[in-house]
């Protein structure tokens, strides 16, 4: 992991989709659009940093609205789909969110996603993330993208800032 003292800063979550919350094998349906999967237990690690009072948003080049209405069932009410320029999108959430940068832990896995990484407190990967992500990460998650890496990272920032237990169980 990397320094404590950047994991205890962390107050937010930004999460990429594909490759991250979901697979990079996607499905497609007979319309041609792509079906992605989620991972049951990083939805319940969501739903635990919501409740502990992480602030959270997931931003996304895909076009799927199934992807936002999944996101904003786990109580994530900024889900931003089909993004050109992530890093626009980010620095608007965060004068919305009213949190630095640097109290962000970011989680992606390709080359869109570098800008935000390379600005966030805690940079992250899946550890099936392309290798310029890999060198880019403080954190790179033992699971693969759509395999519960977003619970790695949540779990492991909340263990260290000792909120886990208080707010999983």
């Amino acid at each position: 992991m990397s320094k404590l003292s950047e994991v205890y800063s962390i107050e937010g979550f930004v999460l990429d989709v594909d490759g991250v919350l979901s697979s990079t094998v996607l499905q497609i349906s007979e319309e041609g659009q792509p079906i992605r999967t989620t991972n049951l237990h990083d939805g319940f690690a969501i739903r635990v940093a919501l409740r502990a009072g992480f602030k959270m948003a997931v931003i996304t080049g895909g076009k799927c609205e199934n992807v936002k209405k999944r996101y904003n069932l786990l109580g994530i009410s900024d889900v931003y789909i089909g993004v050109t320029d992530k890093m626009e999108v980010f620095d608007n959430w965060l004068r919305k969110s009213e949190i630095s940068a640097e109290q962000i832990a970011y989680m992606g896995d390709d080359i869109p996603d570098l800008g935000i990484m390379r600005c966030v407190g805690l940079p992250s990967a899946p550890y099936d993330a392309r290798p310029e992500v890999l060198q880019t990460a403080k954190f790179i998650s033992k699971c693969g993208g759509g395999y519960g890496c977003v619970r790695d990272l949540i779990e492991s920032v909340m263990r260290a800032q000792g909120l886990w237990d208080k707010y999983a169980y």
